[in-house]
């Protein structure tokens, strides 16, 4: 199987998305609705210090400073990303893949800026 190049924003930056991962963001955005953006970021805490934080919100919950990535999945489906601009510091260039393994399955991140990551694969140092 050949690795296919990561799905970027319409405008070419915003988070790199594999394309197993585009399919089952835009399955989770049509259950979620249209006025439903995708959150992400990171906060204080984990095993290695930081960890990624993901989420569903109302298109009304963007700020002013936020950076909103407009992504068209393969499907033709349609989903913003929002990252706070605090957030984006640490998690610039960071591709958002998805295994539907039953040990370690889900959402992963691969974070070029982590200095460390954990096992978890949701958490990281820099």
């Amino acid at each position: 199987m050949t690795a296919s190049v990561p799905h970027t924003a319409r405008d070419g930056k915003g988070i790199q998305i594999t394309e197993p991962a585009m399919q089952q963001l835009a399955k989770l955005c049509r259950e979620q609705g249209d006025q439903q953006v995708l959150r992400v970021g990171v906060r204080s805490g984990g095993c290695s210090g930081m960890s990624y934080t993901m989420d569903f919100v109302p298109s009304s919950e963007i700020e002013d400073g936020d950076e909103v990535y407009d992504y068209t999945a393969p499907d033709g489906a349609d989903f913003q990303v929002v990252c706070d601009p605090k957030s984006l510091l640490y998690i610039y260039g960071m591709q958002l893949d998805f295994s539907t393994a039953l040990i370690g399955g889900g959402f992963n991140f691969t974070n070029p800026n982590a200095s460390q990551t954990c096992g978890c694969g949701s958490s990281f140092a820099v």
